[in-house]
């Protein structure tokens, strides 16, 4: 029988582990639900003195994969739901294999599509990494190869039950975050012409209900603002790039809610892109606001689409249906729909507001940040799922804030280990599908050399 093997020593405290994953979802809440019924859309909650909410996502790497090994005693040890001794994934003739520490810093891409998402999860057993993607599917990275992102991990507030919003790829889930739904859509489909996609979305929300935006990338397709059409055409002087970031940290003039996009290929961390590459990008922004006047009222939530076909250890949860769009199946597809979260990501949150060196067990998705972009701000619900998402407010202590910075260990590339990815991302071609359709090519790109 297939499974993942985890001795009785480890038994209870997985069990523990287990019980904030199981709970089936409260859906009563409906699209369209203000957090506060009894205040206009718009609306500052006086109790969030969060007046800054910054947004990042990288791409396709788990929980365990990353962020694993915060079991070691320097960091949470047995506080936090990562990798033991104790956990093994059945290989092809079923004997129990390890996870292993990873060296590659580019490592090449694993399936993580519908169908092998949907076997990897079996059924809840999680126990076809390696039957699907083989031995690299079970590679963890440590503190050693991801400094910064461990200390940022350990100093600030993470989430040991935190999923992305789907068991598939990532401009599925990348719609989730923006938009609460994929809308039926499975695989990285991408808009045809400029009226599609058309479904409603954060930003929408944001801009009719008066809560500032802006989104910050350099990519010349202006990233997954791409998919939503008419809503980037409608906003395209609210599309900027990080140098503008870096300007209104400076000048005074960041705006309510801010999501950042890393060039793809080269920082946004996608297999077989160099992984220190995309933790010195996201050092530096986080860095920067750390270090500007908008530290003692922001918070930065930093996470990532999904697992990209990587091992984790926690079964999906069910998760409130978000509409009544079924999944685009074909004939030959895994069975499913949207009424569970895809696998485990990385997750953390930095504030003087979030508590410290603590970890949530909470369930979360990206819809996650939509509540509480929606809760800080009076907003509408766009979905069942975000209506009934968790805004996430456990992680925060607005009542003691700590503004001292913490000593952060530096993000370096180690030169002796540099690798560079020798071909381009499937998100990066569907895009550049997108200005071959006439779509979005609205700038030059922008070249970085690396290291």
């Amino acid at each position: 029988m297939n499974r993942i093997r985890i001795t009785s020593i480890a038994l209870v405290s997985i069990l523990f582990f287990a019980r904030a994953a199981q709970a089936a979802p409260v859906c009563t809440a409906q699209p369209g639900a203000l957090p506060n019924p009894a205040t206009t859309p718009g609306t500052k909650n006086p109790n969030i003195p969060i007046e800054h909410i910054v947004v990042i996502m990288q791409e396709n790497h788990s929980f365990d994969q990353y962020l694993g090994k915060l079991t070691l005693p320097q960091f949470y040890g047995s506080a936090i739901d990562g990798i033991t001794d104790a956990l093994t994934y059945p290989d092809e003739h079923d004997k129990p294999a390890a996870p292993y520490h990873e060296t590659e810093l580019c490592i090449d891409d694993v399936g993580h599509e519908w169908d092998p998402q949907h076997r990897m999860w079996n059924q809840g057993k999680n126990d076809r990494f390696l039957l699907e993607n083989g031995k690299r599917a079970i590679g963890y990275f440590d503190h050693t190869d991801l400094p910064f992102y461990y200390s940022l991990a350990n100093e600030f507030a993470t989430a040991d039950r935190y999923f992305c919003s789907s068991l598939t790829q990532t401009i599925p889930n990348r719609m989730y975050l923006f938009a609460g739904t994929s809308f039926g859509h499975i695989a990285n489909d991408i808009p045809k012409n400029t009226s599609e996609f058309a479904q409603p979305t954060i930003f929408d929300l944001m801009t009719k209900h008066g809560v500032s935006w802006k989104y910050y990338s350099d990519n010349k397709l202006i990233g997954y603002t791409a998919l939503f059409q008419p809503m980037l055409h409608a906003n395209i002087q609210k599309m900027q790039k990080i140098s503008d970031f870096e300007k209104d940290l400076a000048n005074g003039t960041l705006p309510q809610v801010v999501f950042i996009d890393s060039l793809m290929e080269n920082e946004d961390e996608h297999p077989n892109a160099n992984i220190q590459v995309g933790q010195k990008w996201v050092a530096d922004r986080v860095l920067a606001l750390l270090n500007s006047s908008y530290w003692k009222n922001s918070v930065l939530f930093f996470t990532y689409d999904e697992n990209g076909g990587f091992a984790d250890h926690v079964p999906p949860p069910e998760a409130c249906v978000p509409d009544a769009i079924p999944p685009m199946l074909k004939s030959n597809s895994e069975p499913g729909v949207f009424d569970r979260l895809g696998f485990r990501v990385p997750f953390i949150a930095v504030s003087p507001y979030v508590k410290r060196h603590f970890v949530s067990h909470v369930t979360y998705d990206h819809t996650s940040i939509l509540r509480f972009i929606q809760t800080t701000h009076n907003l509408p619900a766009l979905t069942f799922r975000d209506a009934n998402a968790d805004a996430m407010l456990d992680l925060f202590d607005f009542k003691n804030p700590r503004y001292d910075l913490p000593k952060l260990v530096s993000a370096n590339i180690d030169s002796a280990r540099f690798c560079k990815p020798p071909h381009d991302s499937d998100e990066l071609t569907l895009l550049k599908e997108l200005e071959k359709r006439g779509l979005n090519s609205l700038r030059p790109p922008i070249d970085k050399k690396y290291p």
